[in-house]
């Protein structure tokens, strides 16, 4: 147990120390013990600490606890370098930036240092001369755990350069120096990396030339810059991610990274409705400063059944996936729908329906990669159908095997109803009065509650009309009008309709 504890006690000092006392010259950093420590094994030990005391590793990201958590525990414990392979929307850089909670709040650098040079053992020609220079009065910087993490996205314009670094003649005039001379050298993002976390998003995108580079500089710690050799020991943690079409045989990564790279986690989109549903709730912008937002819980559900139901439709892409952002964007703009018109009306409680689902057809068409067959039918068709399918979807979910034949006899026999989707709640309210059985069916099955206000019981009965619709036990035109499948008069020929702007029109 002492030699358990003897690391952690002295871990646990020298982050004391470096909180409270902070040296300034070499000869203080090394009067109050400070002892280096690799990136891997500072953030293995910060992670152990973090265990220990059940702390949360990843806030905010949810569905991963069980699957995609563990092996990145697992990957850092065992000091691997790895990469995230997954779809889009599925919140690898998100995971990637949070790994900076496992470095030290501060660490020590020379002062002036482009690579955040240890100043016990520098790796840059730079540091080692200011060491030799100055001695024991070197001056020391401080630099915090964000500045230690540096991200990449790939694209195929990416130089060697961008990465690795480049000659800067400027340097060599300013300097007196020869241009074979390291000091010449401005330094790209992975040198400027040391002793943190490198990301590359979208890693098979690199140029294969710009993977040979990472691959030499990861396995040899050597680089060339402009023909001319220089030993840099990088200490990085390098991260990635990618999408698993393109991190194969047949795609764009060469086979030595590849084989470096200590370990593949695979992400996922939410296995359970519930966690959807939850992620939704926790991104997307619902609160409204000018208004009070009331979102029930079954039009979040058919939000994101929205997205659950395209994963699975085979006229959707699946290598391309069906992002996260989807039922997101789509909450955020149904929501604004409803604002605009709670406003228009002068309403204190916005309350999204089914129809301002229906405004949000660009977040969903925008969300989606269609297969061949997907674009013979549109994306407008496609995105409409998925709307109609979860409505229906969540309606049998709560309310399945409910009574609703009084409401469809009411269309088999001349009746018809107009919806707006602009038409304020209480005269929405009027018109679904003239269903009967409507408003009772929202309370009987528990949609909403006997006091509920009128713009939940007008989003809970267009949720039940949107679900026979789907089911074509009635019919609906595109532009509201509900009448009995295929029959019945057009709207103005004499039966009760209901009129767009919030009248009966009778």
């Amino acid at each position: 147990m002492l030699l358990t504890l003897v690391p952690i006690f002295r871990i646990a000092l020298q982050e004391h120390v470096c909180m409270s006392e902070r040296a300034t010259t070499l000869g203080e950093l090394k009067a109050q013990g400070y002892e280096a420590r690799s990136v891997k094994q500072e953030m293995r030990a910060n992670l152990v600490r973090k265990l220990r005391a059940g702390d949360e590793l990843f806030p905010g990201i949810q569905g991963y606890g069980e699957t995609v958590v563990p092996r990145i525990v697992n990957a850092v414990l065992a000091r691997h370098d790895f990469i995230l392979l997954g779809l889009r929307g599925q919140a690898k850089s998100r995971i990637l930036r949070q790994l900076v909670s496992l470095l030290d709040e501060t660490i020590p650098v020379l002062a002036g240092s482009e690579v955040n040079d240890d100043p016990l053992s520098p790796i840059s020609k730079f540091g080692r001369l200011l060491v030799e220079e100055q001695g024991d009065d070197t001056p020391i910087a401080w630099v915090g755990r964000d500045q230690r993490y540096v991200e990449k996205l790939a694209t195929p314009d990416v130089t060697i350069g961008d990465m690795l670094g480049d000659v800067d003649p400027i340097k060599a005039a300013r300097g007196g120096h020869i241009l074979a001379d390291e000091l010449t050298i401005h330094y790209g993002l992975l040198p400027r990396a040391n002793r943190g976390i490198f990301a590359i998003n979208e890693l098979p995108d690199l140029a294969g030339k710009i993977q040979v580079g990472l691959f030499n500089i990861l396995q040899e710690g050597d680089v060339q810059v402009k023909g001319y050799p220089i030993r840099l020991a990088l200490d990085v943690f390098m991260v990635f991610t990618a999408n698993p079409e393109d991190y194969t045989a047949r795609g764009k990564i060469i086979t030595p990274l590849k084989d470096r790279i200590g370990a593949e986690i695979r992400t996922h989109y939410p296995d359970e409705l519930e966690t959807g549903i939850s992620i939704t709730k926790q991104e997307a912008w619902i609160a409204r400063a000018e208004s009070s937002v009331e979102v029930p819980d079954f039009m979040a559900e058919t939000v994101e059944r929205i997205a659950f139901r395209a994963r699975e439709d085979k006229r959707v892409d699946h290598r391309s996936g069906v992002s996260q952002r989807m039922p997101i964007t789509v909450m955020e703009t149904m929501v604004s729908n409803a604002e605009r018109r709670a406003l228009q009306h002068g309403e204190d409680v916005v309350v999204p329906r089914i129809s301002d689902v229906y405004a949000a057809l660009p977040a969903i068409t925008g969300k989606m990669e269609l297969e061949y067959e997907g674009e013979l039918h549109g994306a407008d068709k496609i995105a409409r159908e998925l709307i109609q399918q979860s409505a229906s979807q969540t309606f049998d979910v709560r309310a399945g095997g409910a009574d609703v034949d009084d409401i469809i006899e009411h269309f088999e026999t001349g009746g018809a109803l107009q919806v707006g989707d602009d038409a304020s709640s209480a005269a929405c309210v009027r018109g679904f009065e003239t269903v009967p059985g409507l408003l009772s069916l929202i309370e009987h099955v528990g949609l909403v509650a006997a006091d509920a206000s009128d713009g939940s019981r007008v989003s809970a009965c267009e949720l039940v009309l949107e679900a026979l619709v789907a089911q074509r036990r009635i019919s609906r035109s595109n532009s509201g009008y509900v009448r009995a499948p295929h029959r019945g008069p057009e709207p103005g020929k004499g039966h009760q309709g209901f009129d767009p702007m919030g009248g009966l029109d009778l």
